[in-house]
């Protein structure tokens, strides 16, 4: 069957053939047999297609089927995932499969080396995450100094002038897991390969004295803050003021402009940035969280100074800053594929972007057992206190009556926070957030025990199994507390739908405030008029016609993002054509 895919036998005609093969393949190597819904959503990956499979439809077994189909010409398969376990981890559990078929595996992770990423992607099917095999491209083309267009090679690497292959031969099909999460959450950020700009005293000296200097502004006359763009400028009065305050001498040869924008920046790393919600302090360096999924991004930086200004207000050593020696957006780089498709529990919502942005439909494929989820009624709080009350006081009576609760939260302080109040009632919990990351599976492996309480930050965790216990099954099955809307709907719908997989009973709620983070975007004379009609009971409890004002603030954050990633992909589209109409690679900076 090989032969004949690399002989040019279309492979839709193999596809009855290739799917039955690794459908007994999973059966012999693994004990498990594709259910039809898995074959339906395999048919739809390979014609290209977002599959919207439900969280527990078993979306990693059914990846195999179109990923070994793609890969019988032997062009490559790649298989992206939201992070390092989880590509390990499925590369691992697949092998079993793709060995019986004599079809190769391999596996990129962070800390590989250049050989051993080669030999990786030299394999029939690679697996690996978009930021990793995102940089690859990008250091192939560092290595190739390529010419726009230069596409074509002799061999299956190319080959740079210093005699050096790329890691990369070619790229035929992708499919990515977690679709929405990549292509959408993760296109607003492109992925640059930086080079280092060392920091002079007096720069350093410039950053530490602009975060002193904020607290000396007054935010109704020195500056606006814009809270839905997350960025603060100063006024002219603001000018004046940051202009007339005593400064070092080191700072005497910097320019009155360069000292406006550092205090600018440092007043955005201070109103617009929050310890442990939007970044953590691990061992004297500040690491971002990723606001869609909780989980750390080891070695990414914002840029623009932004990171060091982060630094400067958490007194931790500032790093030197960063220039752009290549970048990419996701959008472009996925482009580069001959064939997509990816698979995610929360496709339908974004149908329109994604075939706007990448062409790609999207299939809803049934559940392959009744969904069960039962939904409870939200509840409203007037402040961010009176909800915690709440939640503690449900959580206690699901612990009572024997249920697994699993807690969404937004940030890693929110987390803890919970978690004190949980202790003082002397509930027994686990805590999942950034600050764990490397338990995440383990912790959520655990959560569907008898009277077990998780707390995570978003979708920590994504991507593992929660297995119920016979008697949280008896009890109703797992319950979901969200507690925040996030700033788009398909993330808490990625929440729920950890609740009544399979077959399961579940079910779920939201609690909010009118403090809550999603809220923040909007301005304070909005903010107070909201406070000002608060009609709260003595616990502080709102009426459920609150729901609106959540709901539409939630679609204000949706378009604002999509408009973010529209003029992301349109800045990189006229950047790319400048560069090719100067004869230049367009993801490579201008050198001199």
């Amino acid at each position: 069957m090989r032969w004949r895919a690399k002989t040019g036998e279309p492979l839709q005609s193999l596809l009855i053939e290739a799917f039955s093969l690794v459908r007994e393949a999973s059966r012999r190597g693994l004990g498990m047999l594709h259910y039809p819904v898995q074959v339906m959503g395999g048919i739809a990956l390979f014609e290209g297609h977002i599959t919207e499979m439900q969280t527990g439809e078993g979306k990693t077994l059914t990846a195999t089927m179109p990923v070994c189909l793609r890969a019988l010409t032997g062009l490559g398969s790649h298989v992206i995932t939201v992070n390092d376990y989880l590509a390990q981890r499925d590369a691992e559990q697949m092998t079993e499969v793709y060995g019986r078929l004599g079809l190769s595996v391999g596996c990129i992770l962070t800390p590989m080396e250049t050989d051993e990423r080669r030999d990786a992607y030299a394999r029939d099917i690679t697996y690996g995450t978009a930021k990793e095999m995102g940089f690859d491209f990008l250091r192939d083309r560092l290595r190739t100094g390529a010419s726009a267009g230069v596409e074509a090679r002799t061999g299956p690497y190319g080959v740079a002038s210093e005699g050096e292959a790329t890691v990369q031969r070619g790229h035929n099909f992708a499919l990515i897991d977690e679709a929405d999460s990549i292509l959408i959450d993760e296109a607003r950020t492109p992925l640059i390969i930086g080079v280092t700009q060392p920091n002079d005293a007096a720069t350093v000296n410039l950053l530490r004295w602009s975060h002193r200097s904020t607290r000396h502004l007054d935010s109704t006359v020195d500056y606006i803050f814009e809270p839905d763009r997350r960025t603060a400028y100063l006024t002219d009065a603001g000018c004046r003021r940051v202009l007339l305050m005593a400064k070092p001498s080191l700072m005497n040869t910097i320019d009155s402009e360069r000292i406006y924008t550092h205090v600018e920046r440092a007043l955005t790393a201070h109103l617009a940035f929050q310890l442990d919600r939007d970044y953590v302090v691990v061992d004297d360096e500040v690491v971002i969280v990723d606001e869609s999924t909780g989980r750390l991004m080891d070695g990414r930086k914002w840029q623009d100074g932004l990171h060091q200004a982060v630094e400067a207000k958490e007194h931790v050593p500032i790093t030197a800053a960063t220039g752009q020696a290549a970048r990419i957006t996701v959008q472009s780089f996925f482009r580069h594929y001959a064939h997509l498709a990816g698979m995610t529990g929360t496709a339908m919502l974004a149908s329109r972007e994604l075939k706007k942005m990448y062409q790609l439909n999207v299939t809803e494929i049934p559940t392959n057992l009744p969904c069960i989820r039962e939904g409870l009624r939200s509840r409203f709080f007037v402040s961010m206190q009176m909800k915690w009350v709440a939640i503690a006081g449900e959580i206690e009576e699901l612990h009572r009556a024997g249920r697994a609760v699993l807690v969404g939260t937004p940030s890693v302080d929110a987390s803890e926070a919970l978690g004190r109040l949980l202790e003082e009632r002397g509930i027994k919990h686990q805590i999942l957030n950034a600050k764990y990351h490397d338990l995440e599976a383990e912790i959520v492996s655990h959560a569907g025990e008898t009277a077990r309480v998780t707390i995570a930050t978003n979708m920590a965790g994504r991507g593992t199994d929660i297995i119920l216990d016979e008697t949280v099954r008896a009890n109703g099955g797992l319950h979901v507390i969200a507690t925040e809307m996030h700033s788009s709907a398909r993330i808490d719908r990625q929440l729920v739908g950890r609740a009544a997989r399979q077959g399961d009973p579940g079910s779920f709620q939201f609690f909010l405030s009118i403090e809550d983070e999603l809220l923040r975007c909007l301005k304070p004379a909005e903010r107070e008029s909201m406070r000002r009609r608060a009609q709260s009971t003595k616990s502080g409890e709102l009426p459920t016609t609150w729901l609106p004002d959540f709901k539409k603030t939630q679609r204000f954050l949706e378009k604002m993002h999509r408009k973010q990633r529209r003029e992301l992909l349109k800045a990189e589209k006229m950047r790319a054509d400048t560069y090719e109409k100067m004869g230049l690679d367009p993801y490579l900076e201008l050198t001199e």
